[in-house]
Parts: structure tokens; sequence; C-alpha cells
């Protein structure tokens, strides 16, 4: 069995990605300290079961993807996917010191997903379930809520747990259930929850204004989601409209959980609903928690101990060749693409 690691930022991998590969990325700070000897340790995330499998020695090989990228010679210096093809076998764990012959699939993600298709998942628009007829009115209990469904489109696939949409949605029974909605964040004061008896509910009581304080919102929202995803969960996050509020949100999720700058987080989402528009204060808002993530960010993943690059100085490795997976990839010969790591 081999670890696929798609080395391409997490927007990019999140549109589209080879089944069962880990997003790993590895940020300056990081590179700079470790003076070019980042192991896999360093970036994996701390959550899964890819370090005990790593661990366990349950992967014969890694391999290694950015976009396009056709040979390891082409990869440039400061990118995630250089720091291993070039170097191998890879160093994987430092304590103890556990080494990996590494690979770059030749093409990347745009080559591979052209030829095959069918190892490959993406994100869809999610706007399969039809509105009601004219004939079947319904009565949103609120004043804004009865946006046209085709000016708004259906709910969007944020991430696998995260939705986002509209009043309209939230208010649609079966639209949710045909999502496999388990939980809603209602991002306004105003809109009722219409099926309390069905689903679970969050309300975050915040006006569409300039003077609406919704950073204060930010942590307790992100660990309404995050809670909702541990129990295996879906989210939808809706306001009146889907387009100023619940965005907020979503965005603020996006930047915290996959630390992301603000302006990658709006074009990710934007391209899912593209009639979100967090108003001028809103945005004020989310760019000042963006500095306070990344400095978060940068803090933590800046301190090393400094015994771990001194250890790794001491590894010895066996001598194995490079080389660059070519078509077809096997990665179908250890296993299924249901049962790459995850």
């Amino acid at each position: 069995r081999c670890l696929v690691l798609d080395c391409r930022p997490f927007l990019a991998h999140s549109a589209g990605h080879i089944r069962g590969a880990l997003n790993v990325r590895c940020n300056t700070i990081v590179r700079r300290r470790a003076k070019g000897a980042v192991s896999l340790e360093q970036i994996l995330p701390a959550e899964g079961e890819v370090r005990a499998r790593l661990r366990a020695g349950l992967y014969a090989a890694v391999v290694v993807y950015d976009e396009r990228s056709p040979r390891a010679e082409a990869l440039r210096e400061d990118s995630t996917v250089a720091l291993w093809p070039r170097a191998a076998p890879a160093v994987l764990f430092c304590s103890p010191v556990i080494t990996l012959c590494t690979s770059l699939l030749a093409g990347g993600y745009e080559r591979f997903s052209s030829e095959y298709p069918e190892f490959c998942a993406k994100t869809k628009s999610l706007s399969n379930v039809s509105p009601p007829t004219s004939a079947e009115p319904l009565d949103l209990g609120c004043s804004s809520c009865g946006t046209p469904f085709h000016d708004q489109g259906g709910p969007v696939e944020i991430l696998p747990f995260l939705y986002l949409g509209s009043a309209y949605h939230a208010a649609r029974r079966d639209m949710l259930d045909a999502l496999g909605i388990t939980a809603l964040l209602n991002v306004s004061s105003d809109c009722p929850n219409h099926f309390e008896g069905h689903y679970q509910y969050k309300c975050i009581p915040v006006e569409d204004n300039h003077k609406a304080d919704i950073s204060s919102w930010f942590m307790e929202a992100i660990e309404y989601i995050d809670s909702v995803k541990e129990c295996c969960g879906r989210v939808l996050v809706h306001c009146q409209a889907g387009i100023s509020r619940s965005a907020t949100i979503c965005l603020a999720y996006l930047m915290m959980k996959k630390r992301v700058k603000l302006e990658e987080a709006f074009e990710f989402v934007k391209q899912r609903r593209s009639i979100i528009s967090p108003n001028f204060s809103f945005m004020g808002q989310l760019l000042q928690f963006e500095s306070q993530v990344l400095a978060t960010s940068y803090a933590v993943e800046a301190v090393s101990p400094s015994g771990t690059l001194r250890e790794r100085g001491k590894a010895t490795s066996t001598p194995t060749s490079q080389f660059v997976f070519s078509f077809p990839v096997s990665v179908g010969v250890h296993a299924t693409p249901s049962s790459l790591p995850y």
C-alpha cells in the first residue's frame, strides 16, 4: 500500500483530488528553520491514522503530486512537493528514524485526472432538489426569506460536512434530508428554526449591518461546526439570503481550520456560491481574523525542538534510487481507490 500526498493548496485539493490522497503543505517558516530537511512528521495532520500506519510500516512507498509538474527537475525549490523526490529516501519520522522511498507522480493531478477520472473525487454544487410549485406556498417566517430559489441556486458543499445556503433552503426539509444535513447553524435573529424536532440547531443572532460584531461569534461557530463533524454529521450554515452573514462564518471556518488567507477562502467559496457578498464591516473583521489565525499558525509551526533537527542530522539511510511515476500509475496495485489511505 502506498501513501498518496497532495502537495497543492488546500482549496485546489478540495476542488478535486486523487481518491485517498492526503493534503499536506509546508510553509516557508518551517522550511527555513529545517534548512530543507523537512520530515513528514512536521507537516502531517495531527488527526487521523496515517501517523500510526507509517510508524507501523504499513506503507511500501510515498507518492507525491502537485498540479502538473512532469518531472522532479521541473519542481520549484520553494514548493512542498519538492521536499522529497529529490532526496530519497524521505525522512518520515525523526524519533524513531523512519525512511521510505518517495516518488513524484508525473504530470500531477492535471494529467492523472484527465486519464483516470474514476480515481478522482471532485466537489460538485448541490442543487438537485427542485423548488416547490406556486401551488405550494411556503411561509418562511421572516421578511427576507422569500428570495426566489432560481436566483440563489441550491445549497453548496463547502466541505464534505459543511454546506452554505439560505433560509429558503433551511425551510425545505426534503432538501435537508436529500443532502444528509443533521444540524443547522442559523446566523440571524429573525429566521425561525422550522424542524427543531428533527435536526440539531444553533443560533447566532447577528444583524447584517456595519455595527454588528460577527467576529465575536467566530470561535463558537467553528466549535459548533467541528462538533457536528466529529459526530459524522453535516451542517448547513444559513442566514436569510445565504449571502453575507452565513458566508462570513464559512470563510472564518476555512481560514481557521485550513490556515488559508481570506482571499483564497473567498475565491473558493465564491466558486461554489457566486452570490456571496459579506458586508464591508464583516470583510474588515475577517481580515483582522486572518492576521490572528496566520500569526498563531506561524508561531506554532516555528516552534520546533532543537533536538529534532540534530537527531535528523544523525540519521542514516539506505541508498535507493529516486524515480518518477509514469502512466499507467499503479495506485491500484496495492489497494483499490476506496481503500487508499485517508
